[in-house]
């Protein structure tokens, strides 16, 4: 058997990345959205293709991502932030909440959408855990939308499906 295998694609040239930033946890996200930008450039994403903005917290991202998913501008999107525990209930709200919010906005949008918010039961465990989140949700964003791309049908391809239907019919 031999299937028909897509290799992941990690050419970012041409894509348009929207990055979105938790502003709360400062310097993780910061730390993350360093290290994401440089694996944008070393994939080929040229940098003035990449819009960076911030919002004040994890549970903000999801109306912004989805307003940038909205506008058709973006290949790609990028939900940086770190969610800490504490010592209340808090943290369990926020990180569900952020994360589905985010898994939202890529379902109902087709837009992909990378996940880094962090979720760390400390701060020591985010700071080590920062730079490769950021490296991680930039190859993540470059490959979805490759894939995403492959997976579309060649033109023609949806007349053959007319055409296999139609004949369906005729038989009766």
């Amino acid at each position: 058997m031999n299937p028909y295998v897509i290799e992941p694609d990690l050419n970012g040239e041409g894509l348009h990345i929207g990055i979105v930033r938790a502003r709360f946890n400062e310097s993780i996200g910061l730390a993350e959205l360093e290290s994401c930008l440089e694996e944008l450039e070393s994939l080929g994403v040229d940098p003035r293709d990449v819009m960076v903005t911030s919002v004040p917290g994890a549970l903000e991202l999801g109306p912004v991502l989805v307003q940038m998913a909205d506008t058709g501008e973006f290949d790609a999107l990028i939900a940086l932030g770190a969610v800490i525990r504490g010592e209340t209930y808090h943290f369990e709200i926020v990180s569900n909440e952020s994360a589905a919010a985010i898994s939202r906005v890529a379902l109902e949008t087709g837009v992909p959408v990378a996940n880094g918010v962090l979720t760390t039961e400390n701060e020591e465990q985010a700071e080590v855990r920062a730079a490769d989140k950021g490296r991680d949700c930039a190859r993540a964003a470059v490959e979805m939308v490759n894939l995403l791309v492959a997976l579309q049908p060649e033109e023609g391809d949806e007349d053959e499906e007319e055409d296999f239907d139609e004949s369906e019919d005729d038989r009766g």
